[in-house]
């Protein structure tokens, strides 16, 4: 059995940082992510599979698809490791001043790219969206059309909030930043509610909110920059545009965005054949994936945010020792937590999106679309979160290539998967096409690492490879009783309301399942498990000595 090496206290040191940052910020993260379920339910009660859900789903999906190819992926990838380069001589007042100017020619570059693009979207918005309707189905057209113009501003102003967002992190400040999702969320839940006697349809209410929660989250964290002694202000084009610092990161951006778009046209294309696979079937998918996002959230993006900027810092100072470790060591946790989750999902899938979705207008049709399509999805958990964690050992290195052409490898084998697929099983067929391309996507960029010669792929897959299999085997183990038990719990909570007979079983297999699993792992002295037990006993007593 591999060793995950903890016990040598050099060594121990940025593990503990990386489970004690983790932790911390997976608290915001999960609040998060509850509450974009929640969002996700209101949008089931208000709209449940129909047309407007459709909609409304392709419509947020094109403004959120450069978000993520601008923003979050691109820019603060790009952004952070140049900070990083600026922050060792800020301690002087020259070298204070030059940051500044970089951070002000960046926020001015980003502003203005960002609004024009998006006037030219919003023009361009029914051509856009011909790619997703036919010409019999002008009415739902007209709508998406509607609801595009009114989210395509939240593009330019989530930007701005990521660019803030990416300051933080170069800063090590992680908790603004993590709650602001969580007020983005209630927004949307707040609007929707609110808006809804007095909109068109729901879903306009659902935009409206949108927009205002981007607005709050940008708003939220400048107070924290201000705070921590940085100024953001407008500067001219052409200095933006001459800003060393700024040109970095528009390199680094360029193959980034190559990437990402490979990555997010995986997203485009598969709405493209879902909205033309029959009506619900992209709202099914949309509802699928948040159940896995609210996974991911906990665990994979919580993690690759706060490795990249230790990552790039270890890189800097050659540290490659201590780069190995901490990368093996969030593949573990990866593992330890979505393996388990994954087995989980997949078996009581039926009662969870019960639970989670069934009310309003969400029907038992609605129930079945959905289920088709997570259970594709689900088993592909763990290789989504270990890619998420693999990119940023190759950003904090700056090489923003091998992760672009991993990016359109996996991007080539959905689109072929996809419309093959599709066409024998529907919706379910492009679950499955986008879960097979996230395993081709995790192999290929292990493949590009190991051309590395700083890092030990070889020791990182080796270990990573033997922990993960103990995991499933585990895992496997716990399932046994727990689908032995699975129609007994639901038949002693049957006849109640859905909260309790479906939450009932839902918690009762859960609790099961996880006693199972945390008693192998503790017979078998998991040593992952027994350094976040020791994290946990010395937070606990340092709060009661301060007490």
């Amino acid at each position: 059995m591999a060793s995950l090496d903890i016990q040598h206290p050099k060594k121990n040191r940025p593990q503990r940082s990386l489970l004690s940052k983790g932790l911390s910020l997976s608290v915001l993260t999960l609040f998060s992510r509850v509450l974009g379920l929640l969002r996700e339910m209101t949008k089931a009660k208000f709209l449940g599979t129909s047309a407007f859900s459709d909609a409304f789903g392709i419509a947020f999906m094109i403004p959120n698809l450069f978000r993520r190819l601008f923003a979050e992926n691109s820019i603060s990838v790009a952004f952070i490791p140049t900070f990083k380069g600026y922050l060792e001589n800020a301690g002087t007042p020259d070298g204070k001043k030059t940051a500044e100017n970089f951070i002000s020619s960046t926020f001015t570059l980003v502003t203005f790219l960002t609004v024009i693009f998006v006037l030219a979207g919003m023009a361009a918005t029914p051509l856009i969206l011909r790619l997703f309707y036919s010409t019999q189905n002008r009415a739902a057209w007209n709508e998406a059309i509607v609801l595009t113009r009114i989210m395509f501003p939240y593009l330019a102003i989530i930007s701005v909030a990521a660019f803030f967002q990416g300051i933080l992190n170069g800063l090590k400040i992680f908790s603004p930043s993590g709650f602001t999702p969580i007020l983005f969320n209630a927004i949307v839940v707040i609007f929707t509610y609110a808006l809804s006697p007095y909109t068109a349809n729901p879903a306009r209410a659902m935009a409206i909110g949108v927009v205002a929660g981007g607005a709050v989250q940008a708003a939220f964290q400048l107070p924290f920059v201000l705070k921590n002694g940085w100024r953001v202000t407008f500067t001219s084009l052409k200095a933006s545009f001459t800003n060393p610092g700024t040109r970095t990161v528009l390199r680094l951006v360029g193959p980034t965005v190559i990437g990402m778009a490979a990555y997010q046209l995986n997203d485009l294309v598969s709405s493209m054949l879902a909205a033309r696979a029959g009506e619900g079937v992209v709202s099914s998918l949309q509802y699928s994936l948040r159940l896995q996002e609210l996974i991911l959230g906990i665990c994979a993006v919580t993690i690759g945010t706060v490795i990249l900027p230790d990552l790039t810092g270890f890189a800097k100072q050659n540290d490659w020792a201590q780069f190995n470790r901490m990368l093996s060591l969030a593949i573990n946790i990866m593992a330890l937590i979505a393996i388990p989750i994954s087995f989980y999902a997949f078996i009581m899938g039926r009662e969870l999106i019960t639970l989670v979705f069934a009310t309003g207008r969400f029907d038992e049709h609605s129930v079945e679309l959905t289920l088709k399509v997570f259970r594709f999805h689900i088993v592909a958990l763990f290789f989504i979160a270990v890619n998420r964690i693999v990119s940023p050992a190759f950003y904090a290195q700056q090489d923003t290539k091998s992760p672009t052409a991993a990016g359109m490898i996996g991007f080539a084998v959905n689109i072929v998967l996809a419309f093959t697929l599709v066409r024998i099983l529907g919706g379910s067929g492009i679950a499955l096409a986008l879960s097979l391309a996230s395993f081709v996507n995790t192999i290929v960029l292990f493949l590009f690492l190991s051309r590395s010669p700083t890092v030990n792929v070889k020791t990182v897959v080796r270990s990573s490879l033997v922990y993960a299999i103990r995991i499933a085997l585990f895992s496997a183990a716990a399932s046994v009783p727990m689908l032995i038990l699975k129609s007994r719990f639901c038949a002693l909570f049957n006849g109640h309301t859905r909260l309790v007979s479906q939450g009932g079983p839902a918690l009762c297999t859960a609790a099961l399942f996880a006693a199972i699993g945390l008693f192998l792992l503790a017979f078998t002295k998991d040593p992952l498990l027994k350094h976040m037990l020791n994290i946990f006993k010395a937070k606990r007593s340092t709060s009661h000595e301060q007490y």
